[in-house]
């Protein structure tokens, strides 16, 4: 289909990043990454199509773990998030032996190459708690966004209890700007770097 060249690689970036914003707010974010703004994040995104793919994969075969496991499934709350193959485990174990059971599923799937665990010994969070960070999220995702030294598709926002975590493969000046950006979101208690600089 030939382009009709309405919309610039700039217009595509920040509309695929207002997209994605929306899609977590509803937890659909793989939909939407799996559908029409998909070649937009592929054009800005520093990752090559194999890294992103892996890092679906590697979220989707954790996902599969952490339910095939019923102790894990039943009495934890647990994300996973991967960016280049860097994983942010967060969340909530009521126990010290089910958080390190959590990290060594996910640390041992293929193609993980470094794995943070961010899990807190606590039972899980309830849902007034996530409802206020996925707020968070999106209004960290706006202000990085609305940053014209900053490429929205390069970072990757994750909140947990009022912390933020930021993935992404972005310069050192990028990195820090996006993290005074978080800080300054009222309501962020805490920002955690978890970059990969260019």
């Amino acid at each position: 289909m030939k382009s009709t060249g309405l919309l610039n690689s700039g217009s595509l970036a920040r509309l695929t990043a207002a997209v994605l914003m929306a899609g977590s707010l509803s937890g659909c974010i793989g939909v939407v990454l799996g559908g029409a703004a998909g070649g937009a994040s592929v054009v800005n995104d520093p990752r090559t199509a194999g890294s992103l793919v892996e890092d679906e994969s590697i979220e989707l075969k954790a996902g599969n773990l952490l339910r095939g496991d019923k102790e894990l499934s039943q009495q934890t709350h647990i994300n996973v998030t991967s960016y280049n193959q860097i994983v942010l485990i967060s969340g909530e174990a009521p126990t010290e032996d089910m958080r390190a059971r959590v990290f060594n599923l996910v640390k041992g799937i293929e193609k993980v190459r470094t794995a943070h665990n961010e899990v807190t010994i606590a039972a899980p969070s309830p849902v007034s708690s996530r409802t206020t960070d996925s707020w968070l999220t999106t209004s960290v995702k706006a202000k990085i966004v609305g940053a014209k030294e900053l490429n929205a598709i390069r970072i990757k926002v994750v909140t947990e209890a009022g912390t933020v975590y930021l993935l992404g493969l972005v310069k050192q000046e990028e990195g820090d700007l996006a993290a005074q950006l978080a800080s300054q979101t009222a309501g962020v208690q805490r920002v955690v770097k978890l970059f990969e600089y260019q």
